[in-house]
């Protein structure tokens, strides 16, 4: 039971990395859009897709357990940080589907199996 729904809340963080991530670098609506409009600059979105493309990879392949830590950690400072931008801009809707994100990432990460830990 632990394991599938390790690998069910993993394969929707990975692919929302992935789908996310490949959204950010070609400039994608909504994501882009919501960035200019929350003040952030064009190429942040470039910064964010290689990142969030990355994260996805050690997120979902085998062994490189510290990376996995890092990837984790930026993905949960990620959507952390736009809930928390969307708050500062007074969207609060837009708060919704980081913040839950956020949760899922934080569950995939402590329900990981031993040979996926440090």
């Amino acid at each position: 039971m632990r394991t599938t729904t390790y690998w069910t809340v993993t394969s929707i963080v990975v692919g929302e990395c992935a789908v996310g991530g490949a959204m950010d670098l070609f400039r994608m609506a909504p994501f882009y859009p919501m960035l200019i409009d929350l003040g952030y600059p064009s190429y942040l979105s470039t910064i964010l897709g290689t990142a969030k493309l990355a994260a996805a990879v050690v997120i979902a392949v085998p062994r490189l357990p510290r990376l996995k830590e890092w990837a984790y950690a930026g993905v949960l400072i990620n959507m952390t940080g736009a809930a928390a931008s969307n708050a500062a801009a007074h969207k609060y809707t837009g708060m919704i589907a980081p913040g839950a994100f956020a949760v899922l990432a934080l569950a995939s990460w402590a329900i990981r199996p031993r040979s996926r830990r440090l």
